[in-house]
């Protein structure tokens, strides 16, 4: 079992509720990051899926989390289908709703008679060993998170405003090696840097609002390529589109999310 495995793990405290402890080795700043809570919600959903893997993620941040407390989650199923089950989750931590997860739960090693092979392809990418660190200074905000995910960014992009438009792309795996997984690919659609880095420079956390993943296939083991991306700006607040591919060049997971820019 690696870190990612211990750290979202839940315990059965009652019907439909899990205690579990948010660690703050997950932390961006302040605050846990965003997708590792709502990680912690899908560990505990899937007890109650008979189908094994989040295929549609939505998640609306309320409050941000506190890394280093407890938390409860409380979870529901909707519909339960012969392909699809739907189930509904929320993260308490001091007496306060956090997050709010809707996700479908399929399986994605089904195969399917309608599959044509029309995917979206990898972007050209050097390779992790040309690619540099991310950096919590660069970025303006201290990033302990960084003992969990190795997160190495595109050498034309590492340095704030250097890319010259809102993109931001790289490569990031688990810090002890733990293969991904499909829980891994929604924690990993909100783990790199905002896409706004490349084009405004220093910007500090920008906290998630809404965050949608569809993850599409299982991912091989090793790293995960990442690509983000943001075209639209308004009012304080920026839509990212981002998708991961896995080191064979398979797309494994495409978000989207609506993340608010505070002002320094």
């Amino acid at each position: 079992m690696g870190a990612f495995d211990e750290d979202t793990a839940v315990r059965p405290v009652g019907e439909g509720r899990w205690a579990a402890r948010i660690d703050a080795a997950w932390n961006i700043g302040d605050n846990p990051n965003g997708g590792y809570l709502v990680a912690v919600v899908l560990r505990a959903l899937q007890s109650l899926a008979p189908h094994p893997d989040p295929v549609s993620v939505t998640t609306h941040f309320l409050r941000p989390g506190t890394g280093g407390e407890d938390a409860m989650v409380e979870g529901e199923l909707v519909r339960t289908g012969r392909s699809v089950t739907t189930v509904r989750g929320r993260l308490h931590q001091e007496g306060s709703q956090r997050i709010e997860v809707l996700a479908a739960f399929a399986d994605l090693d089904a195969g399917s008679p309608v599959d044509a092979a029309l995917t979206i392809p990898a972007p050209p990418m050097p390779p992790p060993e040309e690619c540099l660190t991310r950096s919590g200074a660069e970025q303006g905000v201290e990033l302990p998170i960084l003992g969990r995910l190795e997160t190495l960014i595109h050498p034309e992009q590492v340095l704030g405003g250097q890319a010259g438009r809102a993109e931001i792309s790289g490569w990031i795996r688990f810090a002890d090696g733990q293969a991904p997984d499909p829980l891994a690919a929604v924690l990993c659609c909100d783990a790199f840097p905002p896409s706004l880095f490349g084009l405004l420079g220093v910007i500090g956390w920008v906290p998630t609002i809404e965050l949608t993943v569809h993850v599409r296939r299982r991912p091989a083991p090793g790293w995960l390529l990442g690509r983000f991306t943001t075209r639209d700006v308004r009012q304080g607040r920026m839509v990212e589109d981002g998708a991961l591919w896995d080191e064979q060049g398979a797309l494994v997971a495409q978000s989207r999310q609506l993340g608010l820019l505070l002002t320094r």
